[in-house]
Order: structure tokens, then sequence, then C-alpha cells
């Protein structure tokens, strides 16, 4: 699924250049579809030519600045462009559109970042339309996507101006992670988020609505959600964890956690809590992994949460903790709680 639409401005957005003293009204199919796709929870950003004061100048002037998370205007290439832009909001290039009216510049982002799908500027009405833009469901994380994204932008500035190590400043931010067992309304945000992380993400196994709901009805199986705040407000639904309850093992067939909180440790602590309840229950811990290009994270993840490799099959692994020499307690910025 593309979770970041990054825009050409001149004739791309508009019919002229802005900088050599253009005054375009932007395209209504083009704003059409940032409209379209900003009601889904894709992202918006920019990487153009000319100068970044005059571009940001004109898009507030038509209503529209407040609809891009990034904005990169300047002389580089576009490529390099598009790199900070995923680094910078935290999400694999793979999730990544480019378009652009320029042969020339898409070309250059395809040759440089083979897996961002490059998209004509006349084809932006027909964008919606493709599979992976158009999301399933639509959920009210998806609505407020962009609005938690510029949330985060508040938290980096603070980091930005802390004085200290970054240790302290994720402290001062009163983490808490809400850990529940998941309800009708959560299913359709926990299928969302089956299909749209992949880097923290144990298997990559996606769940439909009818298997979500199957799985948390069953004794067999515990469905969780989670959800993260802190000073400046919710993450929202960020975790998701899928378990099996046998008599002598708890295992972990899915454990999830968004992208946008990488940094912030939400995944190691969760983990931690689900090994610690297996553990109190008299179940041991067991984790299935599959590896993929992308969630090599995950992997340190649970080795550093004290899981081993009993079985690798090359495409599935079987990690597990034994009961008789289970993990040291570790100290988290997170404060998990159970609701």
């Amino acid at each position: 699924m593309v979770k970041c639409l990054v825009w050409d401005l001149d004739d791309t957005l508009w019919d002229g250049v802005v900088l050599e003293g253009d005054e375009p009204v932007p395209f209504p199919a083009a704003v059409r579809t940032l409209h379209a796709l900003d009601r889904r929870g894709v992202l918006h950003a920019v990487a153009s030519r000319g100068e970044r004061a005059a571009a940001t100048a004109h898009l507030a002037a038509h209503g529209l600045l407040d609809l891009f998370t990034r904005v990169e205007v300047g002389w580089g290439a576009k490529s390099l462009a598009v790199t900070r832009i995923a680094a910078d909001l935290g999400i694999g290039l793979d999730t990544v559109a480019f378009v652009d009216n320029d042969p020339v510049e898409r070309a250059e982002v395809a040759a440089a970042l083979p897996v961002v799908r490059c998209h004509p500027a006349d084809a932006v009405a027909e964008l919606p339309a493709l599979p992976e833009f158009a999301h399933e469901f639509v959920t009210e994380e998806s609505r407020q996507r962009r609005q938690l994204y510029r949330t985060d932008e508040r938290r980096r500035a603070a980091e930005a101006t802390h004085a200290g190590p970054p240790a302290d400043f994720l402290a001062s931010l009163g983490l808490v992670l809400e850990v529940r067992r998941a309800g009708p309304a959560d299913l359709a945000r926990a299928h969302e988020l089956t299909v749209r992380t992949h880097q923290l993400n144990t298997t990559g196994v996606t769940f439909s609505l009818a298997e979500l709901r199957a799985l948390c009805a069953s004794p067999r199986h515990e469905v969780l959600v989670a959800r993260l705040r802190d000073r400046f407000g919710s993450y929202g639904t960020v975790g998701l964890a899928v378990t099996e309850l046998r008599p002598a093992a708890t295992v972990l067939r899915l454990l999830l956690m968004s992208c946008r909180v990488l940094s912030r440790g939400a995944g190691a602590a969760l983990l931690d809590h689900l090994v610690h309840t297996a553990l109190a229950a008299g179940r041991r811990p067991v984790a299935e992994f599959v590896p993929t290009a992308v969630n090599r994270q995950m992997l340190v993840t649970l080795r550093f949460a004290g899981f081993a490799v009993e079985d690798d099959a090359g495409d599935r692994w079987t990690l597990a903790i034994d009961p008789a020499r289970p993990p040291a307690a570790r100290a988290h910025p997170v404060r998990v709680v159970t609701a």
C-alpha cells in the first residue's frame, strides 16, 4: 500500500512555473486527488524544483499547504528529496509513490529508487482508483493520520531543542502504552495495521475482518491492540499482537508496531509485556518469525527480549524463551498499562 504520495509542483499540480512569475491555479483533478487520498490516510509531500518560500506561499494561497506533511523544494536530485521524505516520515521507500510531469525526473527517481512507484502528471485523476491507493477501509486513524504526523512534528521540534541525552528526552515524554483486548470497533484498524506495517512485523501475516472477528471469539486465541500516548497527545492505535494459547505455550503468531513509533521503544515494551504475561500463566513464550527485506529490526527486538532460535526453516523461524531461564526485567521509557 502507498503511504505517501510525493508531488512535483510546477506543471504537475498546476500549469505554470511559480518562480517565473506565473500565478497558476491548481488543476481541479489534482485537488480532488489530494483530498480523496488524504481522507484515506495517504500522506502527501512535495519534491519540486524552485525556492521553498515561493512554493509554500503559492500552496498556502490556494489553501493546500496544510495537506502536505513534508515540503522539499530546491535544486538537488529529486530521488534524494524522496529519500529524505521517507526517512523523515519513518516509512519504507516501497510505500512511496511519486508524480511528476517530466519523464526525465521520473526516470531519475525510478533509476535511483526502483521500489518507488512513479506516475506521470496526466494520470493524477486515476491514482485513487489504483489498487495500491484503494485502501479497503477508512478508519478514524486514517482520517487523523495527517494530524498525527503534525503532532509528531511538535515532538520532533521539542527533541531538537532538548539539552541532554536522547534517553532523557524519551523519559520526559511520559510515554504510556495501553494494551487491551480488541473489540469490534478495533478490527478495521487492526486489519489496516497488518497491511500497512512491515518494518516492525514478525511474520507479515494479514488478517481479514472475518478472520480477526473469529480470532477474537476463539478461546484459544487472543487479539490485543495497543494505543500509545505522551504529553503531546495520542499516537493512536500503533500495535497489534495475535497469540495462540496452547496448554504449555503462548505462541506469538503476529506482533507488529507502527513504524511511526520506531524510536520510542514501544515494540520492546509490548513484547516484554507479552513475555511476562505468558510466563505468569505458566506458558512458554514462543514466537514465529518470517524474515523479509525490511523487518530485521523486529528480529533484533525478539533477540534482545530473550528469544532464541529453535528452528530455522529458511523462510520461517521459530524462537522461544526457556521458562527455566526467564529474561531479566528491563527498564523501558514506555509504561505499559492494561485495560
